[in-house]
């Protein structure tokens, strides 16, 4: 054997299994992609279109489709809170130089937090006027608030961000996540005067993170 042959030997011996595991960037953005899309997918499956026996005219397909309006809104509202949190995982995961074993974990319960959302989608579609079920929601997003600070946070702390990243990205990303769970947190307080005004509101705040107005107060929420 060789010496440079046999020092790479006792390097790798050296490394522990904690060590070497789950530092692919690439595999966490895969799966990411993966559950978001099978999320998305399943929200929509949701929405059943009107039984072809119980529509004799057209002004039962008009009642049948107006009946289906509270699974659309929670569609939207769901697809738009999916988007919202795969683009901010993307955006934390461009700015990281690598990745470890327990930022791969952090990463792998928030998916399992992800994969939540078709049910607690279903519940607040199934009892819209409900305060539980709006509540329910709203734990599901504060749940993703809290695991992808976390991300953010170990990865610094971790020194597995990019150099040019620290400069001033770590606070921005920290204030966005932040600002966004006082927003939701708020919405989610409306249901105590109706589950309506939590509604709309959650689906105003996340279409001006979806659509990014040029309005200088909302830009920088």
């Amino acid at each position: 054997m060789t010496r440079t042959a046999g020092a790479f030997y006792t390097s790798v011996m050296d490394q522990t299994y904690n060590q070497v595991a789950g530092k692919s960037l690439e595999r966490i953005a895969a799966l990411s992609d993966g559950l978001f899309a099978f999320a998305m997918t399943l929200i929509v499956l949701d929405i059943r279109l009107p039984e072809i026996a119980s529509v004799h005219s057209e002004g039962d397909l008009l009642s049948a489709l107006l009946a289906m309006a509270p699974r659309m809104v929670t569609y939207l509202m769901s697809f738009l809170t999916l988007g919202i949190f795969w683009v901010g995982q993307q955006v934390q995961l461009s700015h990281l130089e690598r990745s470890d074993r327990h930022l791969t974990w952090l990463h792998l319960l928030y998916l399992a937090v992800v994969t939540l959302i078709p049910l607690s989608t279903r519940l607040l579609a199934g009892f819209i006027g409900y305060r539980t079920a709006l509540l329910a929601y709203w734990v599901n997003l504060l749940l993703l608030g809290i695991v992808i600070y976390a991300c953010w946070a170990y990865a610094c702390k971790a020194k597995l961000v990019k150099k040019e990243a620290m400069r001033g990205d770590y606070s921005l990303l920290r204030r966005r996540i932040l600002s966004a769970q006082g927003l939701y947190a708020f919405g989610a307080s409306l249901c105590f005067f109706d589950t309506a005004w939590s509604i709309a509101f959650i689906v105003l705040v996340q279409l001006n993170y979806a659509i990014a107005p040029r309005i200088p107060f909302l830009s920088d929420l």
